[in-house]
This record gives structure tokens, sequence and C-alpha cells, in this order.
């Protein structure tokens, strides 16, 4: 029987997201989310795309072995299971690769021992992934494991996009440089922008524009990454949810010398009560807009902050790029907030960049182009798939040779 599904596993510190695909027309067989693991009100949402059945699990897990023991259980009751001899391999998304990692990887005890070493770089998210990777290890120990990582389409920036202007031998020692991350979604919507233009990606330079919770930007030239917002940590870069982004770096030292505050209490400020949420309350852009419309001129300014990190970055990645043929809208708020993509471009038309009112005011599902017709540079938006990203990844890795 040829081995044709792909397992990908996103394990983060109290939730798992998974989907199954089948890579032979790249289709969802089942998708599904642990959340609130550790805790006595969590929850799993199953959905088997094949019968179209959703089942909702309330109740205490206890951990991600727990949570994915569950998940395995819940496959299996579609016939899905984890013992499917159409299993090809599971698939993971791992956030920090550090330099050593510029492409998918087989997972072997070396590469958990990296990946558990760059800890000290992605202290929030390494740790959720190798729990993952080590749970469904050691539930498949014969089955292809592979290793995606956010940081790896990145590492193809040249040393001068990619170095702090600090000593080489401090950073080096500590491993400072910018890594960036959002790399599976900017591979596939660089990738996917080329070809909503007809052309391959090696000949179309575009700027993608990660905008959820988190946020970021990069600089794609002939489909390599040249440049992105995100640093060493994903705290750089543009105004986010909850995150700072760009920041002197003398406001730390201000603020533990003058302000009295802990390092702890810092880092909780910079990337936990800041962004639209330190500006106003509030990191749902849905919301904000809504108070915006009713007059709130404390939600109107954190927006007019965020568009005005946004554009700056435009500008900086048009400027790095030379020639753009396009701008790719992506991620919740990029996928979904008009107001945003119309506001970001406003006042750029003498760099060829401009937006339809009545396409950018279309919801769809799709792929599509919000310029107006016969725009120098292509406005588009295009709905991130990370989770095929990582499956068809992993699945050109192993693929029947598992």
């Amino acid at each position: 029987m040829s081995r044709t599904r792909v397992l990908v596993l996103n394990s983060g510190s109290s939730s798992v997201k998974y989907q199954l695909l089948d890579m032979r027309d790249s289709s969802r067989l089942a998708v599904g989310l642990v959340e609130r693991i550790g805790e006595q009100t969590s929850r799993l949402k199953h959905s088997c795309l094949t019968t179209g059945e959703t089942r909702e699990l309330n109740g205490p897990i206890a951990d991600h072995e727990a949570a994915l023991k569950t998940v395995a259980e819940e496959l299996a009751k579609d016939g899905l299971g984890l013992d499917s001899p159409e299993l090809a391999a599971i698939g993971h998304r791992v956030v920090h690769g550090g330099m050593f990692f510029t492409e998918p990887t087989v997972i072997d005890d070396e590469v958990l021992a990296e990946i558990e070493r760059l800890i000290p770089v992605a202290p929030l998210h390494n740790p959720a992934n190798l729990t993952g990777i080590r749970t469904a290890r050691a539930l498949r120990p014969d089955l292809p494991q592979v290793a995606v990582f956010d940081t790896a389409f990145h590492t193809t920036m040249p040393e001068s996009a990619a170095r702090y202007a600090i000593d080489p031998k401090i950073a080096d020692r500590h491993r400072i440089r910018r890594y960036g991350f959002h790399g599976t979604s900017h591979a596939y919507v660089s990738r996917r922008t080329a070809r909503l233009l007809g052309k391959a990606p090696e000949e179309v330079n575009v700027i993608v524009l990660h905008l959820g919770n988190g946020a970021s930007a990069s600089a794609v030239r002939g489909g390599k990454c040249v440049d992105t917002s995100m640093g060493l940590t994903p705290l750089e870069g543009l105004v986010m949810g909850t995150r700072s982004g760009d920041l002197d770096p003398a406001v730390i030292f201000h603020l533990a010398r003058v302000g009295g505050m802990s390092m702890d209490e810092i880092d909780t400020l910079l990337n936990k009560r800041s962004g639209l949420f330190g500006l106003c309350g509030d990191n749902d852009m849905r919301e904000i807009r809504r108070r915006i419309d009713e007059g709130d001129e404390e939600a109107g300014l954190a927006f007019d902050i965020y568009i005005h990190r946004l554009k700056k970055y435009i500008g900086a990645y048009y400027a790095v790029l030379g020639r753009v043929d396009a701008v790719a809208f992506t991620a919740g708020v990029g996928e979904n907030a008009a107001p945003v993509r119309e506001a970001a471009v406003a006042g750029l038309e003498g760099l060829g960049l401009a937006v339809d009112p009545e396409r950018n005011a279309v919801r769809a599902a799709g792929a599509r182009l919000i310029s107006p017709a016969g725009a120098r540079v292509a406005v588009a938006v295009v709905p991130t798939d990370e989770e095929l990203e990582i499956a068809t990844q992993t699945y050109a890795l192993v693929g029947n040779n598992s």
C-alpha cells in the first residue's frame, strides 16, 4: 500500500494543533486542536473531514503525552489511526533551528540534542516542540519524524542582514544574530504569490506581511529570503498583538535603572503587555476597528502606530529588493482586515502601490489581487497554509521511502 499520508503536529506550551493530510492531492483528512493542557478545563476539538463529523472532549488532560494519545484515539475512531499503513511520516513544527538547520530534517537523537541546545534563544517554544516530538516518537518509533523549522527559510539572508552591529566574537559565542520566524508561512506565501502572478518563484520579488497576533515582514528575492523583521527572538520588528516590536535597547536599561523593574518584569512587559494590547487594552483588530468607528482616540492612536511601523517596513524592504513585483498580506489580520491593507499602502502610490477599494472589500477564501488592474506592483491577499507547507516539506523529504 502506498504511504501518502502525513500527520502535522504543532505543539505549543499548553496546546497541540494537528492535521492529517493525504499528499496525493494535499487534501485534509482530519484536523484538531487540544488546548489548556495541564488544566482541569482541557478541551479537544476534532473534525474528520472525510465524514464531516466533529467531536469535542472536555476534561483534564494532564500533559502532552496524554494529549497526543487522545489525538491518536480520535484519529483511530475515524479509521485514520497512527498505526495506518498509509501514514508516511509525522511532520513537526519547530520554532527555532538556529543556523544549524537550514532545511527540513529527519529527527534523530543528535537533532533532538541540538534543538534542546537552542532553548536559551527560544525558551517559550522549543521546549514544547521537543515534548511533542518525544511523545510522537514514543508512540511510533518506527515512523520517520521530520522537523520543519520556522527559522529555516530565513537562513538565506546575507550576513549584512543577519548580523547585528556588535562584537562578532560575543555574538558568535552567544548565538546572537537575526534568525527570523514564521518561515513556513513566508515560504508558502511567497511561492503562492508568484503562482498568482503566473510566474516562477525565481522570477518574482515579494514583500510578505504575515500579520496575526504575532507579526513579521520579509523581503523575498527570487524565492529566497534576503531580510526579515523578527530577529534573535520573535520580539523584534512590527507592532504585534502583545509584543512591542522595534524598541531602543536603552529603554530596557532605563526601566531597570530608573523604573526599578526586574529583567523578568521587563520581559513580560515587552512580550505580553505591549503592542496593540499595551497601547489600547485590545489586541483583536476587529475590536480596535469597532472602537475607532465609535470615536475611541486611544484605539485610533494604537492603529496609527501599528500602520506607521508597517509602512516603514514596506518602504525599507522595497529599498532592499530594488524591484518589487508584489506585496502579499497574510495571516489573521492580513487576510481579514481590509482597513489595515488599505492604510498600509496609502500614500505609497509613487512606489506603484495601491489597492482597489472594491477588490479590497471582498471577503474570499482564496488568493486574490486587490490592486487596481494594470498596477505596477501587485497587492495580494494570500491565505497562509503552514500545515500544508510542513506536510509538503516532510513528504518531499521522506515520502514513500518511509
